[in-house]
């Protein structure tokens, strides 16, 4: 979906749910969000169950409880209010750099989203009040640091929770920051005509308890892999026409048949599509001595095809955790009111450090076709590092460099987050999923990959310039055409850094692929 449909899309929230592109509507293109009149009327009847528990006798968590530890202290009715206010100051404890805007605004709409189930049990006010934030554009500061993924994403929502009470620190539609050091958050809702919320019982704890920012990230993540892998498929395949490569490996009966995955098959067909009508690849196709390609180039579509099932995998837990209803204590549909264990992250972590596994090898991969470019000995007669004269000039041998440097970062990244655990609230949560820390990582390693195979897209589009007169297929030619529309081809040593960033850049954009498919129709 382009993003000017995104941009004046309104996503309804209903207490049926949303979905991952709603998600990706609010967060990056900021679309506007409205309640369902059926959802406010849910909430409102669901309310009641906690107003009738909150003036009975029974001792219930969080309604007339303290938090965690202190869940066994009861609290009186006239220090409620001040309990879930305290709750939330408490809590907004985060600590770092301030988190991207569309991480913020996906947690908030994800969290909007379960508060519009009818099954936390806050009062209507509740969730309008959150809406209204996120379409005014007010985004709250959220702190790198201060969730441990479990008994959800505490620190962080409490941050954007404190904004719904005219507290805490945030960001207005321009940037300005409001906030303990400038104006009050106050005065941001006031002049976006917005009430701040006095939080009544259960409110402060249905607010933050949520996987909502790993799950955010996990499917933002999963939007930029999916859109990444199709971009390798086209560098790897135009790294086989600068290495002379064969197309042959790519043919469907040697995918699907005998190797079933999809991922696979999908991957080799878009190699084999890409490398189509190639007068590059048919020069060498009689009289080429060699049996077979090295491994980078052979086994793209294997590598390639295994990270596009992991990404399809992953797609399957963050849908069920997008019709999930994470809060504790939660409302059943019979009104009652029970504890549970929902809001560890367990699931979204997993798959987090599984993506980020795929990441870097991808990017691993993708390095080593660009090593083999620069290199003489094995790049089939191209000049040492694409140089235009070689030990004058340098060529591309420094943007390996900062390739490797990208392969090892996103290796360093792939240690999974999940594996470890540190007991927290006096022992009361005692295991914990590292979620968040999981998905701040996974971010990094998606951004890794781009700028490896923007760095493996401008060598592989030097080392086919290098085969004139021969040319490529339309694909090729299409892609170099945006390239070097901004991105000059060989020639002597200049300024590299801003034509890689540039490449960064049409990769990020989509334009790279939009290239490819001018010429070969849809890639998968």
């Amino acid at each position: 979906m382009s993003a000017e449909v995104l941009e004046t899309r309104e996503v309804l929230l209903s207490s049926s749910g949303v979905t991952a592109e709603d998600v990706i509507a609010v967060a990056r293109h900021d679309a506007k969000v409205t309640i369902s009149q059926e959802a406010l009327e849910t909430v409102a009847k669901v309310r009641a169950h906690i107003d009738k528990l909150a003036h009975s006798d029974v001792p219930a968590y969080g309604i007339s409880t303290g938090f965690g530890a202190l869940a066994n202290r009861h609290i009186p009715m006239d220090m409620r209010t001040q309990l879930q206010k305290s709750l939330i100051r408490s809590h907004a404890a985060g600590m770092g750099p301030a988190v991207e805007r569309e991480v913020v605004r996906a947690l908030m709409f994800l969290r909007a989203k379960t508060l519009a189930s009818g099954r936390t049990g806050i009062r209507p006010v509740v969730v309008q009040t959150m809406v209204d934030v996120l379409n005014a554009g007010i985004t709250p500061v959220v702190r790198e640091f201060g969730s441990l993924g479990c008994s959800g994403d505490l620190a962080p929502l409490s941050h954007c929770a404190l904004v719904l009470m005219g507290e805490g620190e945030a960001t207005g539609p321009d940037g300005t920051v409001f906030g303990p050091s400038g104006r009050p958050v106050s005065e941001l809702l006031a002049q976006a005509g917005i009430e701040p919320v006095l939080l009544a019982e259960k409110e402060g704890l249905a607010l933050i308890n949520g996987t909502d920012g790993m799950l955010g990230m996990l499917l933002m993540a999963i939007a930029d892999l999916r859109e990444l892998l199709a971009t390798a498929d086209i560098t790897a395949a135009l790294s086989v026409e600068g290495l002379l490569g064969t197309d042959q490996v790519f043919l469907p009966e040697l995918h699907a048949a005998l190797r079933p995955h999809p991922g696979q098959a999908a991957s080799a067909d878009n190699m084999l599509r890409v490398l189509s009508g190639s007068a590059i690849v048919a020069s060498h196709r009689v009289g080429d001595s060699r049996v077979q390609d090295a491994y980078s180039l052979r086994c793209a579509p294997q590598v390639a095809g295994a990270a596009r099932d992991t990404v399809e995998y992953a797609y399957l837990v963050a849908t069920r955790e997008l019709a999930a209803t994470i809060d504790n204590p939660v409302v059943l549909p019979d009104g009652r009111v029970s504890s549970n264990g929902n809001f560890h992250g367990a699931p979204v972590a997993y798959v987090l450090d599984f993506l980020a596994i795929v990441a870097a090898d991808v990017a691993s991969i993708a390095e080593r076709r660009t090593d083999r470019m620069l290199d003489p000995a094995r790049s089939q007669g191209l000049p040492a590092f694409l140089a235009g004269d070689p030990g004058v000039d340098s060529g591309l041998m420094i943007a390996q460099y900062t390739q490797a440097g990208l392969v090892s970062d996103s290796k360093r990244l792939a240690v999974p987050a999940s594996v470890d655990s540190i007991p927290s609230s006096a022992m009361q949560e005692d295991h914990v999923s590292m979620g968040w820390h999981a998905a701040r990582k996974l971010r990094q390693s998606v951004q890794n990959l781009r700028r490896v195979l923007a760095v493996e897209l401008v060598a592989a589009a030097r080392a086919i310039d290098m085969r004139a007169p021969l040319q490529p297929g339309p694909a090729g030619a299409a892609v170099l055409a945006v390239l070097r529309g901004s991105v000059d081809g060989p020639g002597a040593d200049r300024f590299l850094s801003p034509e890689l960033q540039e490449a960064d850049r049409l990769v990020g954009s989509g334009a790279i692929r939009a290239a490819a498919e001018s010429a070969v129709g849809p890639l998968n």
